[in-house]
This record gives structure tokens, sequence and C-alpha cells, in this order.
């Protein structure tokens, strides 16, 4: 009997491990997209905020100075709509990986109560059939 009951356990603890495992690399690989979109904002919010600067060195008189504050309200309002955009990607990666985490905890909730039925239902079978 403890034999039996170490074997559940051992095998329960394996599959709780093995689902530890898969969490982690689906929150991993949600970091890593994040990261990576986050990047991307920043490197072309970088790319345009120089191009800007490089842009206002070059001004020297009243209508480039007019041409130039037409040209940071267009880019300011470019670089929140990106920001916005970003956001709403992030969201929607932050989604899926807790729909992907939950369908694990579930996985791994109804494997440990198959786990645990089984045995009681073998030990049902076996007192109904010593009656």
């Amino acid at each position: 009997m403890t034999q039996q009951l170490n074997a559940q356990v051992f095998a329960y603890a394996k599959q709780l491990t093995d689902n530890a495992f898969k969490a982690q690399s689906v929150a991993f690989k949600a970091l890593e997209k994040i990261a990576e979109l986050q990047i991307q904002a920043l490197e072309k919010q970088s790319q345009v905020t120089s191009e800007y600067i490089a842009g206002a060195l070059e001004t020297r008189d009243v209508e480039g100075l007019r041409t130039l504050w037409e040209k940071g309200t267009v880019l300011s309002r470019e670089n929140a709509e990106r920001a916005v955009a970003v956001t709403q990607e992030i969201i929607a990666v932050t989604q899926k990986t807790a729909e992907s985490l939950n369908a694990l905890a579930q996985e791994q909730q109804q494997a440990a109560n198959d786990a645990v039925s089984a045995p009681v239902a073998a030990v049902k079978k076996a007192a109904a059939a010593a009656k």
C-alpha cells in the first residue's frame, strides 16, 4: 500500500514539475515577445527623435522654425499612436499567455483529479466484487 502511495506521489510530483516547466516556458516566451515589441518601439522612437533633432539643428529662419513646430506636433501625435498600438499588442500577448497558463492549470487539476479518482474507483470495484 505504501509503495502504491509513493508511486502516486512521485507521479504527481513529476507531472507538477513538468507543468511548472511548461508554464515557465510560456511565461518566458511572452516576456521575450513583450521585450521585442518594446525594443522595436524604442528604436523607432529614437530614429524619429534623432531625425527631428537633426532638422532642428539645421533650422536657420522663422519659416524653418514654423515648419519644425508643425513637424514636432505631427511627430508627437504619431509617437502617441505608436505607443497605444504597442500597448495593445502587449495586452494581446499578455492575454494569450494568461489563457495558456490557465489551460495548463486546468490540465494539471484534471490530471490530479484523475490520479485521485482512479485508485478510489479501483477500491470501490474491489469492495463491490468482494461482497
